[in-house]
């Protein structure tokens, strides 16, 4: 099938190359032509492990094209798929400009059928503006163009996007349409062999869907720093009461880690976008509001507890930091628990030596230069550092060597934001050992 993709960021990029894994013949659109001039080379604007070599590899075999002027691909496709980036608003809903700006230009530029397919995360009833915006557009031109309508949510986790695509645990489609129903399942297909389903509903329930799914997760992550706290309180290990409750099948493991909270590209605005979504219609979601102020508090916590370590005096220390990016396998900086730690204790006189396998750019056009020094290699970072700080949990984190590690530290001191080590066994090493609702 013919289909393009307009928005070369995370997910459409994503999308578009593994369409293209597919057979599918692909375009994809963006207005920065610096970027788009880097991927025509194979060159990916971002982290993502299989990628590179997917796109590469789509780009040889002609299956895969880039380019500036949406009216290539919509010449070609039956497909025109939206991922577009819907940031907050400063009152935290969604920004749906780029949506919109998109739906303007296909309706300019449309010439026969098409299924306009939304994979931008947008609140609830955003398919109707859409519609709206393309057929103002069509009108303005005095021609009679029929399109439809669907939205197609994204569940990608970064670090394992390509596995998640191409291997999805379901898919949604939300059309008001039988056909469009069809013509979707048909490119969908090849993807579900898993025997994993495709549910059909209406646009406004799959809307909401992608939302819900994240404020879910959020909750989850949410609760668990909620019980670790008073796991801290009480003497309880968090670790303990994970294996307790996540053993039950009703619960399961998954997203029942404590730490110093989630970040990303995804949970934070959506759970702000949602609970703006509820104030519209007059609702006060309890739940959810308190998912966001726990998250937010847990980095203050962490903050906290280095400095009653250090009795109030953190100023003119020099700490190391394992982990930028707000989750492995990713070079995404998007509201990770390292910026807010880094800038509270920056304020306070503390210096950072910090180390990220992939984030390292990202984080120095985010934090700046100033009180911070960024490290290539992990144990770079910790000479004559007060405290390692690990923020993130990169696997190649989770077996150092503790005594090198000493050897190099001034003081060993960790702060552990990720629980990776075992409290015991960090004090039989003889370090001084902070982590997340284990005593």
């Amino acid at each position: 099938m013919k289909l393009t993709v307009i928005g070369s960021g995370y997910v459409g990029l994503v999308t578009g190359v593994c369409f293209a894994e597919m057979g599918n013949d692909v375009w994809c659109i963006d207005i920065d032509e610096d970027k788009i001039e880097r991927l025509r080379k194979g060159v990916m604007p971002i982290f993502e492990p299989g990628l590179e070599s997917m796109a590469q590899r789509n780009l040889e075999e002609g299956r895969l094209r880039f380019t500036t002027d949406i009216r290539d691909g919509l010449s070609e496709s039956l497909f025109a798929f939206l991922a577009v980036g819907t940031p907050p608003d400063e009152d935290g809903s969604a920004d749906l400009q780029h949506v919109l700006d998109v739906a303007r230009s296909i309706g300019r530029n449309i010439e026969s059928y098409m299924v306009v397919v939304n994979k931008s995360t947008v609140p609830v009833g955003t398919a109707e503006k859409v519609r709206a915006v393309i057929t103002e557009e069509i009108q303005k031109r005095g021609k009679t163009v029929e399109f439809d309508l669907v939205s197609n949510p994204e569940f990608l986790k970064e670090g394992s996007a390509i596995e998640d695509f191409m291997r999805p645990d379901r898919i949604i489609i939300g059309t008001d349409n039988v056909r469009t129903a069809e013509l979707i399942k048909e490119l969908y297909t090849p993807f579900v062999r898993n025997g994993h389903p495709i549910y059909i509903m209406d646009i406004l329930s799959s809307e909401l869907t992608k939302y819900a799914a994240n404020a879910m997760l959020a909750t989850r992550i949410s609760f668990m720093n909620e019980m670790a706290l008073l796991c801290e309180a009480t003497g309880a290990d968090i670790e303990m009461v994970r294996q307790g409750i996540g053993s039950d099948n009703r619960i399961g493991m998954a997203f029942l880690y404590a730490g110093v909270g989630y970040g990303g590209s995804c949970f934070p605005k959506d759970v702000r976008a949602i609970i703006q979504t509820s104030r519209a219609y007059g609702l006060d979601m309890h739940i959810i509001t308190a998912v966001e102020r726990i998250n937010r508090e847990q980095r203050i916590r962490f903050v906290e507890k280095v400095i009653n370590h250090f009795d109030g005096a953190v100023a003119g220390r020099t700490f190391a930091v394992w982990g930028l990016s707000f989750k492995p396998l990713t070079d995404d900086m998007r509201e990770a628990p390292s910026v807010d730690i880094i800038r509270a204790l920056r304020e306070k006189g503390a210096r950072f030596k910090a180390h990220d396998p992939e984030a390292l750019e990202g984080a120095k056009s985010i934090l700046g230069d100033d009180g911070i020094e960024y490290i290539s290699h992990s144990y770079d970072a910790l000479p004559g550092v007060d405290a390692l700080f690990l923020l993130t949990e990169w696997r190649q984190f989770r077996r150092p060597d503790f005594e090198k590690m000493k050897s190099l530290m001034k003081s060993p001191v960790i702060f552990d934001g990720r629980n990776q080590y075992e409290p015991a066994r960090m004090k039989e090493r003889g370090f001084i050992y902070y982590c997340v609702g284990r005593s």
